[in-house]
C-alpha cells in the first residue's frame, strides 16, 4: 500500500471542498486497486457527490437544517453551535473507498470526491490518500 497525506485550507466558513484532481493525481499510473481516503479530524467527513451545479451548496444547506449550529449541544467548547460540528462525522462518514481501473478513479460522469468541513475554528485539514493495488 502506498499513501500520502495531502493538506487541504478550508477557510473560516463550512466547506464542500472538491478533491477530485487531487485523487487522479495519485492515482494515476498505478494500474488497478483501491483508492482509500481518510480524513482524519473529528469534525470532517468525506462525500461522493456532484459539485458545481448547487448539489454542494444544498448539502451544507443540509447539514445546517438537519444539524443546526445553535446552543442545543453538550459539546460546548469553541464558536457557538461547534458541537454539532462533532456530530457531522455520523452523517458524512470520514473515509471512502474508490475503485480505480488502469489508474483511472471509476467515478461516474457527474461524481466527485469532496472533504465536507463544517468546522469554522479549525481551517487547516488533513486529508490520507493510500492505494491498495489490486
Amino acid at each position: 500500500m502506498d499513501s500520502i497525506t495531502i493538506d487541504v485550507r478550508t477557510g473560516g466558513s463550512a466547506v464542500v471542498r472538491d478533491l477530485t484532481r487531487e485523487c487522479a493525481d495519485f492515482c494515476r499510473d498505478r494500474g488497478d486497486g483501491l483508492l482509500h481516503v481518510f480524513v482524519p479530524h473529528a469534525t470532517a467527513g468525506v462525500a461522493i457527490i456532484e459539485t458545481g451545479a448547487g448539489s454542494d451548496d444544498d448539502l451544507l444547506t443540509a447539514l445546517d437544517d438537519l444539524l443546526p449550529r445553535d446552543d442545543r449541544w453538550v459539546h460546548q467548547h469553541g464558536t457557538p453551535g461547534h458541537g454539532r460540528d462533532h456530530v457531522v462525522p455520523a452523517f458524512v462518514a470520514p473515509s471512502m473507498t474508490v475503485p480505480v481501473l488502469g489508474g483511472r478513479l471509476t467515478l461516474g460522469t457527474w461524481q466527485s470526491v469532496c472533504l465536507v468541513d463544517t468546522n469554522v475554528d479549525n481551517p487547516n485539514r488533513q486529508v490520507r490518500l493510500s492505494f491498495l493495488p489490486g
